[in-house]
């Protein structure tokens, strides 16, 4: 079969099947989901099997090793993505919820009921867990999903999917629910990308040049966040053992995740008492520091940072840091160099955690807590199928219910319009 017949075909059963997925009963749903989840433990040997030949294969072509580390499975990681799937089965419905309702003066009854948005493609990289977790939120707003995956995770997608995908049919989801693109040819996305009559939306998750290469060529809606240049202001008023463990944790925990902390800034009131303490504890962590002038002073082995360094996301053991006169000069750095994702104040003071929060303008806003807590398993929706730094119709860690729309249900007893 070509490409494109298996697309139409792929497509065509997605479209098909939006419909009697979408008026899905609830417990027909989760009970899949826990099918889906018993499903990933049972194939665990030829999930790993699979994983294998893809590192393998990965490992002959020289990818980096933040792209390996991305893409390889274990059982922990396993159970984990079960884990994840059993938690979205526990988390409300979010099709059929009432959002809003009121009794008009003329007796009319208005309700704004959540519905799914109908077909999401997803197009991703390197993790496989994203096959799990987005069959898994699809299933449960209603949507039908196509997935497509990268050529470095085809063996570990198709494993995962045919688990998963199986157990979902015995438990009367429609086969259209589910769509796996399996080719790694170029024109399999510029085909899906034109698809405006039987794809709703697209939910890219990679790089900046995967997001932006689809937002340039989709005409179907694109939700996307470019990248996570993501910042820690430790103002005049923080408590430095605080800032110390949060700064610490938000580069250091997963570098190579687009919620890991890129540029540190930091007061000028504190800066001689907190950098060198920082500096050690991050020297230990293998974390390479590019500082501007005031900070190389008081950090012997920083390293110079350039201009691109403060809009550089690194993904990586590397820290661009800036000592700032205040929290004034500290967010307006954010706004010249930030990517609206995630950014944090540590301080103690009440006014200048409210001004940090109303006056930077990310998806998540962190006040003395690391920026790694942007995640939708940390915000308790089970899983995420990404972080949108767009401001519709989503934004922040994308869950449940930031996969439907909604419509509006209008019930009268005869009343007409005069």
């Amino acid at each position: 079969m070509s490409i494109e017949s298996d697309i139409d075909n792929i497509s065509l059963e997605a479209k098909r099947d939006a419909a009697p997925l979408s008026v899905l009963p609830t417990a027909a749903k989760n009970a899949a989901l826990e099918a889906m989840a018993d499903a990933l433990l049972a194939a665990e040997p030829a999930i790993l099997e699979a994983n294998r030949r893809d590192i393998l294969t990965a490992e002959d072509k020289g990818i980096p090793k933040s792209l390996a580390d991305r893409l390889a499975l274990d059982k922990a990681k396993i159970a984990k993505m079960a884990d994840s799937v059993r938690a979205i089965a526990k988390l409300p419905d979010p099709v059929g919820r009432i959002i809003d309702e009121k009794k008009r003066p003329n007796g009319l009854w208005i309700r704004k009921v959540g519905v799914p948005i109908g077909v999401i493609l997803i197009i991703y990289e390197s993790r496989p867990n994203v096959t799990a977790d987005c069959m898994a939120l699809c299933l449960k707003s209603g949507n039908s999903v196509i997935l497509k995956g990268g050529s470095e995770a085809l063996n570990s997608n198709e494993a995962i999917f045919s688990a998963m995908k199986a157990a979902a049919l015995a438990h009367a989801v429609p086969p259209g629910a589910f769509g796996l693109v399996r080719s790694s040819d170029r024109s399999a996305v510029q085909r899906l990308l034109g698809m405006t009559g039987r794809i709703d939306l697209v939910i890219p998750r990679g790089g900046e040049g995967l997001i932006r290469d689809v937002a340039e060529h989709s005409k179907i809606p694109v939700i996307k966040h470019y990248k996570g240049v993501c910042h820690v202001f430790v103002d005049a008023k923080a408590d430095l053992r605080k800032a110390e463990a949060i700064v610490v944790n938000a580069k250091t925990q997963n570098p190579a995740v687009c919620n890991a902390m890129e540029t540190l800034l930091v007061h000028e009131a504190v800066a001689d008492r907190f950098l060198p303490v920082i500096a050690d504890a991050l020297r230990r962590k293998k974390v390479e520091i590019r500082g501007d002038e005031a900070t190389r002073a008081l950090v012997g082995d920083a390293k110079a940072a350039t201009e691109a360094d403060w809009s550089d996301e690194y993904l990586d053991l590397i820290l661009a840091v800036r000592v700032v006169k205040d929290l004034r000069a500290a967010m307006e750095h954010i706004r010249r160099y930030g990517s609206q994702h995630s950014d944090a104040i540590v301080t103690e003071d009440k006014a200048s955690a409210e001004a940090f929060t109303s006056g930077v303008d990310s998806a998540c806003v962190f006040v003395n807590c690391s920026t790694r807590f942007n995640d939708g398993g940390e915000f308790g929706m089970g899983a995420e199928m990404g972080i949108s730094t767009d401001k519709l119709h989503a934004r922040g860690p994308m869950g449940l219910e930031e996969l439907t729309t909604y419509k509006y249900i209008v019930v009268g007893d005869g009343q007409v319009r005069s």
